[in-house]
C-alpha cells in the first residue's frame, strides 16, 4: 500500500473520531449523563472498527489503531478531567450599590448619568438557577465609574463540565430551546469562585437579561441567572 495511503489514515481516522464524539456528546441528547454515555459507547465501538481494519490490513495497522488510541486518549482526558475535577478561581471583582432612587430618577428625566461617573452603579442582579446541573451564586451587572461594563459571578460554584462557556441570553433560557440568541462573553473561568467578565457593547441591551452557563461540546444548559434591576 502507498505510504500517502497509510498517512492519510491518520487524520482520516481522528476526524471520524472527534465527529463521531460531537455527534454523539452535543447532537443527539441535551441530557449531560446520557451525552457522555453514548460518547462513551461510541469510543468503544470505534475502537473496535479499527481492530478489525487492522486485523484485515497488517499496511494500515499502526496508522490506524495508533491514531485512535491517541485521539481516544486525549478526548478521554479532556473530557474526564472536566468532570472529576474543580476549576477554582478568586478574582478581585468590582463592587457596587443600585443607584440611589432619587439620582436614578433624576438621571432618568435628565437624560444624565454624569451623576454616577464617580462611581461603580449595579445595573442588574440575579442568583444562578440550577437546570441541569448544581449551581449557585449571583450574577451583576455593573457599570464601572471609568467607563464600560463588567458582569461579575460571586459566591459562585457549577458542576464542572467540558467546554464551559458564559452567555448573556435574550430571554428566561428555561431549557436548550431557548438559547439561540446569546452573547458569548468566554470561557468559563473557573466551576467555583469569583470572576469578572467584560462586557461588550452589544451585551448591553436590555433584551440580554440572563446569564446563562452553557456546555458548549455538548449544548447542554448548566445554569440560569435571571437580571433584573
Amino acid at each position: 500500500m502507498p505510504l500517502v495511503l497509510r498517512l492519510l489514515a491518520v487524520p482520516l481516522v481522528a476526524a471520524v473520531v472527534l465527529v463521531g464524539i460531537w455527534v454523539t456528546g452535543g447532537v443527539v441528547t441535551n441530557d449531560f449523563a446520557l451525552a457522555m454515555w453514548l460518547t462513551t459507547a461510541w469510543l468503544a465501538l470505534a475502537g473496535i472498527g479499527c481492530l478489525a481494519v487492522a486485523v484485515r490490513s497488517r499496511a494500515l495497522r499502526a496508522p490506524v489503531l495508533g491514531a485512535y488510541l491517541a485521539t481516544a486518549a486525549a478526548a478521554g482526558a479532556y473530557l474526564g478531567s472536566s468532570v472529576l475535577f474543580d476549576d477554582v478561581v478568586d478574582e478581585r471583582v468590582a463592587v457596587a450599590a443600585p443607584l440611589p432612587a432619587s439620582e436614578s430618577a433624576a438621571s432618568g428625566r435628565s437624560g444624565d448619568t454624569r451623576r454616577s461617573a464617580a462611581r461603580n452603579v449595579l445595573v442588574r442582579t440575579g442568583r444562578f438557577q440550577s437546570v441541569r446541573h448544581s449551581a449557585g451564586g449571583r450574577a451583576m451587572e455593573i457599570a464601572l465609574a471609568g467607563g464600560g461594563r463588567v458582569l461579575t459571578l460571586t459566591g459562585f460554584e457549577v458542576d464542572n463540565g467540558p467546554d464551559l462557556r458564559v452567555y448573556l441570553v435574550a430571554g428566561p433560557a428555561r431549557s436548550e430551546a431557548e438559547v439561540d440568541d446569546f452573547v458569548d462573553l468566554g470561557a468559563l473561568k473557573g466551576n467555583k469562585g469569583d470572576q469578572q467578565y467584560s462586557l461588550p457593547a452589544r451585551a448591553r441591551a436590555t433584551r440580554y437579561d440572563t446569564a446563562v452557563i452553557w456546555c458548549r461540546a455538548f449544548s447542554v444548559l448548566f445554569a440560569r441567572a435571571p437580571l433584573r434591576r
